[in-house]
């Protein structure tokens, strides 16, 4: 059986019997979103690479703290967070900071069988992307988590520290402002268009 079919689970207790291939399957199956959310609150590739590396590290030193009460995705991005965190401390950068124009954000785009189609999820993922760059690291991160990640309410409230009822204002708020964020941005795009 190819490792690559193993559940996250099944692959950490390959790794933990020593199996170093096992961890670096686990490794492939994160490191894409991994680096997307460590771009959201680094705003640079080359520290959110760094941050995502890092992450990396920490989590096979900690494998034997992982619980395995949540999803090890879960807990992979709680340490993605706190390692942002403690990197945007040491540097003293302005997460708030939406000026930096050399950032981009790769979306995993899911392959699909049409072309006409492609084309079509290219350009919303480009416009969203965009507009999701614009957010304070904290609503992008949220948005990050709940639709890329794919987590509940209660796996982001676990990966943040925070209340669950806290996650879901913050999430409502977020989306609104990405959905100004959105409006501006394709109003923009029509009338440079036109």
């Amino acid at each position: 059986m190819m490792q690559s079919k193993l559940s996250d689970i099944e692959l950490i207790t390959k790794t933990m019997a020593g199996n170093q291939s096992a961890y670096a399957d686990l490794v492939k199956r994160h490191q894409r979103f991994v680096f997307t959310l460590a771009m959201r609150f680094t705003k640079s590739r080359e520290d959110a690479e760094e941050v995502a590396q890092d992450c990396f590290i920490k989590a096979y030193r900690s494998l034997d703290s992982f619980k395995k009460e949540s999803k090890f995705s879960t807990w992979l991005y709680t340490i993605v967070y706190t390692t942002a965190m403690t990197s945007l401390r040491k540097k003293r950068i302005d997460t708030a900071s939406i000026d930096d124009e050399d950032t981009h954000i790769q979306i995993e785009n899911t392959p699909s069988g049409y072309d006409v189609n492609n084309a079509e999820n290219k350009s919303r993922s480009f416009y969203l992307n965009q507009a999701i760059e614009q957010l304070s690291a904290d609503d992008a991160t949220i948005i990050t988590l709940f639709y890329k990640g794919e987590q509940s309410l209660e796996e982001i409230a676990q990966t943040l520290g925070i209340e669950a009822n806290s996650v879901k204002v913050k999430l409502f708020r977020a989306r609104q402002r990405l959905k100004e964020k959105l409006e501006r941005n394709l109003k923009h795009e029509v009338k440079e268009l036109i």
